[in-house]
């Protein structure tokens, strides 16, 4: 049998289009206590990062003494939105990402895992909502791990899998994911359609996509030079 390999996807971004919720969740926080809301671009920059980390470097200004209100207000209003509208419209999978989910589960070698700076009940309620959860061995949240580009959640899966690093790849849309695999000695894939800018990631990814046709190509291409 060939060797197993892991690949692990990062979630807002890269999975799914999830900035329409992020993006009405945040306004609701910061309208909530008063204070102007951070562009679009602002706070889709801070997408992947643990909640407090993502609210001290949006608004460095205000953490210090609304920090765990700003936390506790996104949780909340992001909790309620997910209630009244249906995930699979507001936070829908980006073209091609099922099937390339599923052509890699399909080999018996791949293992799949997740690293994400969502909440577990959050990935839980969008793995549901997608059904999708059936296809990851491990999945790693900001609940259990330090802030990327920490490499805890990527140690974790690897454990998880029996995979060394040299046979796992990460999969993500911002410089924090890509970070995060260097750190954890992982070659990594950027996909350029997230949210931070693919002249962000294409200094730091191993390789660059612009569609998930061209993943197994990239993965072919990043195990083939392993040693």
């Amino acid at each position: 049998m060939a060797e197993l390999k892991l690949v692990v996807f990062d979630v807002d971004g890269t999975l799914v289009d999830s900035q329409d919720d992020i993006v009405s969740a945040m306004t609701t926080t910061f309208e909530a206590i008063g204070e102007a809301v951070p562009s679009r671009a602002d706070i889709l920059g801070i997408v992947g990062l643990s909640l407090h980390a993502a609210f001290e470097k949006l608004t460095p200004a205000l953490y210090p003494t609304h920090g765990d209100a700003l936390v506790e207000g996104y949780k909340t209003s992001f909790m309620t939105s997910r209630k009244l509208r249906d995930s699979t419209e507001t936070s829908p999978l980006y073209p091609g990402a099922l099937e390339a989910i599923e052509r890699l589960y399909a080999q018996d070698n791949v293992l799949l895992g997740i690293a994400t700076g969502k909440s577990r009940r959050g990935l839980d309620h969008l793995l549901h909502a997608h059904d999708l959860r059936r296809f990851f061995v491990t999945t790693q949240v900001a609940d259990d791990h330090p802030s990327k580009p920490h490499p805890s959640m990527l140690e974790r899966c690897m454990y998880d899998a029996g995979v060394e690093a040299a046979d796992a790849v990460m999969i993500g849309d911002t410089s924090y994911d890509m970070d995060m695999a260097a750190n954890a000695s992982m070659a990594s894939v950027g996909v350029s359609w997230g949210y931070h800018t693919p002249e962000k990631l294409r200094a730091r990814a191993t390789v660059l996509i612009d569609t998930y046709a061209d993943l197994d190509a990239a993965l072919n291409g990043i195990w083939s030079k392993t040693p």
